[in-house]
């Protein structure tokens, strides 16, 4: 198996409540990842392959990031729908899209809970679904030589951790919450198994003058 470094798009449309407006870069998303090539060339980061999911936002951090490799695109490493999930539990729980930034902390698990459980109808994938997508293809990834960096979301990173670490959900809501835009998480194949080796890195970011820039939202 091959080790994996999972990053996380640049920042998005923090003000957005659906999934289309929020899918595009902000000026400080295509910042941080023009940062994050830098850093990756400049400290000579040797990464033969490089994966991107197919929405924009994964598309334009890979584009930002320069990395001279020829990127392959695959669904599978598409984000979980989160502002869909959340329409429908409001719809058919009157459970409230958050208001502020903190309320997200106590609503990502709810709606994590309500959807694993199968008490939201009309999703566009089960909890099954997208548990199975993320393994299959970090599986399919691993199995071919060289190490690989694969651009992708916050929720396929958590999803990705919890199945290495045997987390649960009130621990891979709180991971999902943590991680930074164009944060690295590497996966490191030990004894056959995934082990975290790094979690939530912006080496590009831990500056004075752009510390500022280390945003979850």
């Amino acid at each position: 198996m091959s080790h994996i470094t999972l990053i996380r798009h640049g920042q998005a449309n923090s003000t957005a409540t659906d999934e289309a407006s929020y899918d595009k870069l902000s000026d400080l998303g295509h910042q941080q990842a023009a940062w994050l090539g830098h850093y990756l060339r400049d400290t000579a980061n040797h990464h033969s392959r490089l994966f991107t999911g197919t929405l924009t936002r994964h598309i334009e951090t890979a584009n930002g990031m320069d990395m001279q490799i020829e990127p392959v695109r695959d669904e599978r490493l598409n984000e979980l729908e989160y502002f869909t999930l959340a329409s429908l539990l409001e719809e058919q729980h009157g459970i409230g899209f958050p208001s502020e930034q903190g309320a997200f902390a106590s609503h990502l698990p709810l709606v994590f809970n309500y959807w694993r459980s199968g008490k939201i109808e009309g999703t566009p994938e089960t909890w099954d679904q997208f548990h199975t997508r993320v393994e299959d293809a970090l599986q399919e990834i691993a199995a071919k030589p060289g190490p690989a960096l694969v651009v992708t979301s916050g929720g396929l990173i958590a999803m990705a951790m919890a199945q290495a670490m045997t987390l649960d959900i009130p621990a891979q809501a709180r991971m999902a919450l943590a991680i930074m835009h164009t944060s690295m998480h590497r996966l490191f194949p030990i004894g056959g198994h995934w082990s975290p080796v790094l979690f939530n890195a912006v080496p590009h970011l831990d500056k004075p003058d752009r510390r500022q820039a280390q945003t979850h939202i």
